[in-house]
């Protein structure tokens, strides 16, 4: 089964959006309080697709690579 997990202190840089948008697609989704990428979170967006680290330069491009992973 496909999941994303997000972690809440990145929704600096939208990816809060990106997390309505997945859910309203009906994607497994989860949020939690820090995932332990802290460098990686300062840098830009991420999540955690199925366990696999994937950041992009705005929060829109992650939700495009997301997609692309679905």
């Amino acid at each position: 089964m496909f999941k994303a997990r997000f972690c809440e202190n990145n929704f600096q840089y939208g990816t809060e959006d990106v997390v309505k948008k997945l859910e309203d697609e009906g994607v497994n989704v989860e949020v939690e309080p820090c995932l332990g990428y802290c460098g990686d979170c300062e840098a830009g967006p991420f999540a955690l697709v199925n366990d696999e680290f994937i950041q992009a330069e705005t929060a829109e491009e992650l939700f495009e690579m997301i997609r692309d992973e679905i």
